[in-house]
């Protein structure tokens, strides 16, 4: 009897300690386009280990969100993050943990660790590699007898026939300005690399001296670029958000549409009969100068401010990411390309294959828009574009408002 008594002591003293070291986490996250897809992940996890993860989505402009939940010390335990400035400016802020011993480093693509490296240390943990250039519907191109545009005077071309046959060239996203924003630094960067040949970091550094300028590049090519792309969506894109601009896409109501491939996964689960390609966003007529729009997208980051319970948790999960299991999920799942050595990609869907054949055949262009000061994206940028294209502002009012937001924040 004693020695039953004490087995069953032994046991529920160390089912006591499992549940005590058990801890709820808090992941806050911005990408909104597959959220299925990360749920999956993390109910996978769940399921595994007993470790709850609640979600907090906030898709647009979340860094005031998280600044006040750092004034109040309450920061959420993983925090997903746009990689570059967010990474440098949450590490200088302290919001972030130094996880550069951690094991998973080991395992990232050393071309992603610049992506969230700070003062020679990594912040966060380099998710998905991701490209921002025309997403188009293969059927509705063969139906018109198009080819893919290569060169900008090819891509006028094709949306002339489409407009001409009743079909919407673009489908369009201005009601939300994170598009917009994209899009002027899509091509910002090639005109500023592909043109001016002035390399990012230069660009940067300069803009940082305030011994450059937005304006730095040809203003009327770049601001042309505004007005066709507008001038080729439909007449009501201006109220267009997320759910109308994949609705119209998906439904074959228009032909392409300029996103990341995240929103694929979207588009596809509404339609999963489309028939897709992806190519680069062609600014110039000389086609081997038309190069994606790619980088290092997103990261996993851990809360300094999470209790060392709560933080050992989260590295854990960071730590898990990199299994196999987690990166099929990733993968078939979220529709993300994983950026872990030797990731496992035969399962994707032909865009994905196009992007990747893409940068390995033409090189890629940098997501320049990452290396600004965030409020300079987030505010000037995003909705300096938004405002032009609802021709609400003008274009040398928009570069001089990136010029001094930009000034303004190197002071701070």
């Amino acid at each position: 009897m004693k020695k039953s008594v004490c087995a069953l002591v032994a046991v529920l003293l160390c089912l006591s300690q499992v549940f005590a070291q058990q801890v709820d986490l808090e992941m806050y996250y911005y990408k909104q386009e597959n959220q299925e897809g990360l749920k999956k992940l993390v109910e996978t996890y769940t399921a595994k280990t007993g470790v709850k993860i609640s979600l907090l989505i906030v898709p647009n402009d979340a860094d005031a969100t998280m600044s006040a939940r750092a004034a109040q010390g309450k920061l959420p335990d993983i925090l997903q993050m746009q990689t570059y400035a967010r990474v440098w400016e949450y590490a200088q802020k302290g919001y972030v943990m130094d996880i550069s011993k951690q094991p998973v480093l080991g395992k990232v693509l050393d071309s992603a660790k610049p992506s969230v490296t700070w003062n020679g240390k990594q912040y966060a943990l380099p998710m998905d590699y991701a490209g921002i250039g025309i997403i188009y519907n293969k059927e509705i191109f063969a139906k018109y007898k198009l080819k893919e545009p290569k060169t900008a005077r090819e891509l006028e071309r094709v949306c002339a026939t489409l407009r001409k046959n009743g079909v919407t060239p673009f489908a369009g996203l201005l009601n939300e300005n994170w598009s917009a924003g994209h899009f002027i630094t899509l091509v910002h960067t090639a005109l500023l690399v592909g043109d001016k040949k002035i390399p990012v970091d230069r660009f940067v550094a300069d803009m940082n001296a305030g011994s450059s300028s937005f304006g730095v590049v040809d203003s009327s090519k770049l601001f042309a670029a505004l007005d066709f792309y507008r001038d080729n969506m439909d007449p009501k894109a201006a109220e267009w958000g997320w759910n109308e601009q994949q609705a119209a896409f998906a439904q074959g109501k228009a032909a392409m549409m300029v996103q990341g491939l995240w929103s694929y996964g979207a588009a596809i689960a509404t339609n999963p009969k489309l028939d897709c390609g992806f190519i680069p966003y062609p600014v110039f007529n000389k086609a081997s100068d038309n190069k994606m729009y790619a980088d290092i997208d997103s990261c996993f980051g851990v809360s300094a401010q999470s209790s060392k319970e709560k933080q050992q948790a989260a590295l854990a999960f960071l730590e898990w990411l990199a299994t196999p299991e987690a990166q099929k999920i990733w993968i078939e799942d979220y529709k993300l390309v994983p950026a872990f050595k030797g990731a496992n990609l035969s399962s994707m869907k032909k865009p994905f294959q196009d992007l990747l054949a893409a940068v390995d055949k033409n090189g890629a262009y940098p997501w320049a828009f990452a290396s600004y000061p965030t409020v300079v994206f987030e505010d000037a940028c995003k909705n300096g574009a938004q405002q032009y294209m609802f021709k609400k502002t003008t274009a040398d009012a928009v570069v001089k408002n990136v010029d001094e937001t930009w000034a303004k924040a190197v002071k701070k």
